[in-house]
């Protein structure tokens, strides 16, 4: 037999093959014409191998421009609407100052090490999502398409809240702005003041009417809302536009839409503490009421925010990371986030109740002027002896204190009869209770607020142009969340992907622009992402703990790194972070359990809300929204365990494990970034022929990724080689 076609046969064994040497060294010393190919041997230490494979893996993957870029995009992604409208006011339902303290105790056990986690995994297997855990465990490989499906669904109803900022952003280069006034409607006889809108405000009718002119209930489509349909169109155009080259043209629109609102928030800030009452709201946010934090819903409400703030397994904070360099200090990125966040939100509501407290102020006064007022008429009528009112008060030009001294000698005086006066004690602390969030915080309190200020119009302009960039920002994280690991997995091109994304996520962002459109916003916020992704985070958790190892784990960040993470981390993964997760599982599950579900309607006749339950087709829609966000889970599970698809096809991507090593095949194009090796029976293998060339440099081939223990592979690429046996993991 020619010596060119000599096939050397060895026996395989549960060692891993270390290097091209270590296969070569039962080969004849004469085979020349072999030795002559054009061979990848690298007899030098296994380190300058992992140097080479990771220099041709960096040259392949999209970079940052630099650090900068990364981390703002990182903070545009992690700091949101939520930042602004969430976090204010789960601090002044839950305590005041005092919710601070429970918040950053949980931002310690499960934010920065869940963080750290995401942003770890990401830079160390420079993947999306999928790639990430099918890297780690095959079985598990559903978490990262179970990530892009709560990413699809919170991008469907996330940009209608961008198109709703960028419709009331068209409407403010206006004096007055429209929602000032309440409108005027004329008849034949004579002309009269909006019902629905005397029965309101004017903001809220503006809202509720003009901007959503929104239905009575769920079941009631109305049909499509065009002004909404233009700005949701115009909100996706957008996302296309900036995500269409990935990170090279989202990465330059952070620089504007990540420091952008900052500026805002400083600016409004300086403003607001020059306004009256500004001080009051202040004072009020950050009055701590201690006795608060022993009640397990603060808690529960601080980690479901801390938990969502950073955007904890939505896959984009692996999608960014994984465009690191591996050398990258990953551990300072995470604490630098995750602060710049925490302080964000801190500043958010110094803005929101500063401007709160001018907005009070303002009530608080027209609230004593009418009630002054009707004091003055019952002095008149003799209903209140004027023997009673102190004579140095003059009812009017009264101020605050004066009021509130008359106030409480007339209910001394008039005991029995003053609930019959109907007069209002015209607290400023009443006001500042009426706590407020989300789009009533947005759409309604802070416009009332901003007709109030002087040039209005400028800082409505700016409000509603930080909203839109704040909205930007998170989904540009959101759509990375999703673009990243299919073109990763599927090797389908990112340009025609991001443009398929988007006008899919149009087509079906059309019925939140219904004018029943703003009860399936409130549907898909309750249903389509907190328990999908509690449970995402959780095995997230779980594969590297308990599945890869936490002691593999780090080695892996000491490898990356250049020095070892503190043992906190070590018993945060282990220990506490699972254990609070499932705890935070529980409640979340038990709360909507003895929560009834449903939304506030907006019922015309009533101008005020009401509390529906969703009808049976809606409830069907709400349980379908978390079993299609979890399903993937258990279906590639059961799919790896029973082998029911042939993991050569390359639909999934798979991976084979020898020891804590992995093994890849890189001429499989079709398929995952990540495809590994796939497994068979020892008795299904062939020996490595040699003859085909089975070492050969295949041009243009993909290189070697890295395993994730630490070590950058085997050292070769393998062309032809038949599949190796799977490991139990």
């Amino acid at each position: 037999m020619p010596k060119n076609s000599k096939v050397v046969k060895r026996e395989l064994d549960d060692e891993v093959i270390e290097s091209v040497k270590d296969l070569l060294s039962n080969e004849d010393s004469a085979d020349d014409a072999f030795k002559k190919s054009e061979l990848i041997v690298d007899v030098q230490e296994e380190k300058d191998i992992d140097v080479e494979e990771e220099s041709e893996v960096e040259d392949e993957r999209p970079a940052w421009n630099s650090k900068l870029q990364y981390i703002l995009a990182q903070v545009g992604f992690s700091v949101g609407l939520g930042n602004v409208w969430r976090f204010p006011y789960l601090c002044q339902k839950n305590g005041g100052g005092a919710y601070l303290l429970p918040y950053l105790i949980l931002l310690l056990v499960i934010g920065i090490p869940l963080f750290f986690l995401e942003l770890s995994v990401g830079q160390r297997i420079r993947r999306g999502s999928i790639g990430v855990w099918n890297y780690i465990s095959p079985k598990l490989g559903g978490i990262g398409f179970a990530s892009c499906v709560v990413c699809f669904f919170v991008a469907l109803y996330y940009n209608v809240i961008i198109g709703w900022g960028l419709f009331y952003f068209s409407q403010s280069f206006q004096q007055p702005l429209p929602w000032d006034q309440c409108p005027l409607v004329k008849n034949a006889s004579h002309t009269f003041v909006e019902p629905e809108c005397e029965k309101s405000s004017a903001t809220t009718y503006y809202w509720y009417r003009e901007a959503l002119n929104i239905s009575s209930s769920i079941s009631e489509s109305g049909g499509l809302n065009w002004k909404m349909t233009i700005c949701l169109l115009a909100a996706w155009v957008v996302v296309c536009l900036a995500m269409i080259k990935g990170i090279q043209s989202s990465g330059k629109i952070m620089y504007f839409s990540s420091l952008f609102p900052y500026v805002v928030l400083i600016c409004f800030l300086i403003r607001a503490l020059l306004l009256n009452g500004s001080i009051d709201g202040i004072r009020h946010m950050f009055t701590p009421k201690l006795e608060m934090m022993l009640e397990p819903k603060v808690w529960r409400e601080a980690a479901t925010q801390v938990f969502f703030a950073l955007g904890l397994g939505f896959g984009g904070v692996i999608a960014f990371s994984s465009y690191n360099k591996r050398d990258n200090n990953c551990h300072f990125d995470a604490v630098l986030v995750s602060f710049i966040n925490f302080f964000t939100s801190v500043l958010a509501t110094l803005v929101v109740f500063a401007v709160l407290g001018f907005k009070a102020n303002v009530i608080n006064e027209k609230c004593i002027a009418e009630n002054s007022k009707m004091i003055v008429k019952f002095l008149r009528m003799g209903n209140i002896s004027q023997d009673i009112i102190p004579h140095h008060i003059n009812l009017s030009t009264v101020t605050a204190e004066d009021y509130h001294l008359v106030y409480d000698i007339i209910q001394k005086v008039k005991e029995e009869e003053f609930p019959a006066l109907h007069l209002n004690s015209c607290q400023i602390e009443d006001e500042l209770n009426k706590a407020v969030q989300g789009t009533g915080l947005a759409f309604i309190a802070f416009t009332e607020a901003m007709t109030h200020f002087p040039a209005s119009p400028f800082w409505s302009v700016m409000f509603f142009l930080m909203l839109v960039n704040l909205g930007l920002g998170s989904m540009f994280g959101t759509i990375e969340g999703i673009i990243t690991p299919v073109v990763d997995t599927f090797k389908m091109r990112k340009e025609i992907l991001t443009v398929i994304c988007c006008l899919l996520a149009f087509c079906i962002g059309l019925i939140f622009v219904q004018r029943s459109g703003n009860y399936f916003v409130t549907m898909f916020d309750d249903y389509s992402a907190t328990l999908p992704l509690l449970i995402v985070v959780i095995l997230e958790n779980i594969a590297v703990s308990f599945v890869y190892g936490i002691d593999k784990f780090m080695e892996d960040l000491k490898d990356m790194l250049g020095f070892a993470p503190n043992r906190y981390y070590y018993y945060m993964w282990k220990y506490i972070s699972p254990l609070m997760l499932l705890s935070l599982l529980i409640a979340s599950v038990v709360n909507m359990g003895l929560s009834p579900p449903g939304y506030n309607a907006w019922i015309e006749d009533k101008a005020s809300e009401e509390f529906l339950s969703y009808p049976t087709w809606g409830m069907v829609v709400c349980i379908l929204l978390m079993v299609l966000a979890i399903l993937p889970v258990p279906a590639v599970f059961v799919i790896r365990r029973c082998n029911l698809i042939d993991n050569s096809s390359g639909n999934l991507a798979s991976v084979t494990y020898k020891r804590g090593r992995v093994l890849k095949e890189p001429v499989n194009l079709e398929g995952d970034d990540a495809s590994l090796i796939h497994g068979k029976i020892p008795s299904e293998m062939s020996s490595p022929n040699f003859g085909k060339n089975i070492y050969r440099k295949q041009s243009g081939s993909p290189t070697l990724d890295t395993a994730p223990n630490g070590r950058y592979g085997i050292g070769y690429l393998m062309a032809d080689m038949p599949d190796m046996p799977e490991s139990d993991l």
